[in-house]
């Protein structure tokens, strides 16, 4: 049986692109660039919680690093160094190289380094601190949505928690429909480049991890504002050509976690500038609702007018 550190060196030391001292040593040696805040992010896998047991471990190795990327992505932030501490129950190499090459090709398209990280053994358990760098105060935080901004999400919602129903055998999907919605659930697609294009034009922003109602309740907090949302303009004809009836896919859009995409505001004034993103990106861009004067309050808009109060429960690890 391999070593602890036969696996490190053997599946986790990589060539890096920006790091001065990296795996193998007491600790790494990162170099920030002029100018540039540190942004800094911890996410934690758990088996049974987050995933299930039999997850193939390519795709797991992926999930890990992007949803930390993710949250870089909803600060406007550029990811840059990754430390990654795994207990596993057993050193079961295959497995473990399976899960190095999902995290690698993950890394890899953002432009990653694994600089650390630590190994133990234990219920599989998988935590990724990621560091990123964002010019001195152009930070997207939670705290900057004003009444009256749009409010906008990016891609697809709901086809993670669509694909987790299907898992479940809570739906029955088409064959291509449980495809694409198990791909969204198992290989997300950080919007590090939208991140980035919305410096200076989003006044909030966030990743949808926990639902989308859930995860907006924290820009109405932060921001303390209010929200209206459109059930007419929400993109749920995507979730229904997938096999999800009316009801399913509103649950699955509003409610869903594990979606990753950004939901942010943006002045009215920049909506122009915010369709021109979706056309340069290749990205669909769905403008939602609007920000409103009153803190706390969440309305949804039905396609006859009427306003009826939203549900802004989202996932809660202890709920």
């Amino acid at each position: 049986m391999p070593s602890e550190f036969d696996l490190i060196r053997r599946q986790f030391t990589r060539p890096t692109r920006h790091t001065d001292l990296a795996v193998g040593d007491d600790a790494a040696l990162l170099h920030a660039r002029p100018g540039m805040q540190l942004a800094v992010s911890t996410d934690m896998l758990v088996s049974g919680t987050h995933f299930f047991a039999d997850t193939d471990p390519e795709d797991l190795g992926w999930k890990t690093l992007a949803v930390n990327v993710s949250d870089l992505a909803a600060m406007g932030a550029s990811p840059r160094w990754a430390f990654l501490a795994l207990a596993l129950p057993a050193a079961d190499e295959a497995w473990i190289a399976a899960f190095a090459r999902g995290f690698f090709a993950c890394a890899d398209a953002h432009g990653v380094d694994l600089a650390g990280g630590d190994t133990t053994r234990g219920p599989l358990t998988l935590s990724v601190t990621i560091i990123g760098e964002v010019p001195q105060g152009e930070a997207i935080t939670r705290a900057g949505g004003r009444p009256g901004d749009d409010l906008w999400v990016s891609g697809q919602p709901g086809m993670a928690a669509l694909g987790l129903a299907a898992l479940r055998g809570e739906t029955q999907l088409s064959t291509a429909g449980s495809a694409a919605c198990i791909a969204a659930l198992q290989r997300p697609q950080p919007r590090v480049a939208l991140g980035l294009a919305l410096r200076g034009v989003a006044t909030a922003m966030l990743d949808v991890s926990d639902g989308l109602l859930g995860d907006l309740g924290h820009i109405l907090e932060c921001s303390a504002t209010g929200a209206i949302i459109d059930v007419g303009a929400l993109p749920l004809a995507a979730l229904r050509d997938n096999g999800a009836d009316e009801a399913l896919a509103r649950r699955c859009l509003l409610g869903g976690g594990d979606d990753y995409e950004l939901l942010f505001a943006a002045p009215a004034a920049r909506r122009a500038d915010v369709e021109a993103l979706a056309g340069q990106l290749g990205l669909a861009l769905h403008r939602i609702g609007e920000l409103g004067a009153e803190p706390g309050t969440l309305w949804l808009r039905e396609a006859d007018g009427r306003l009826v109060p939203g549900t802004r429960s989202g996932y809660d690890h202890f709920g």
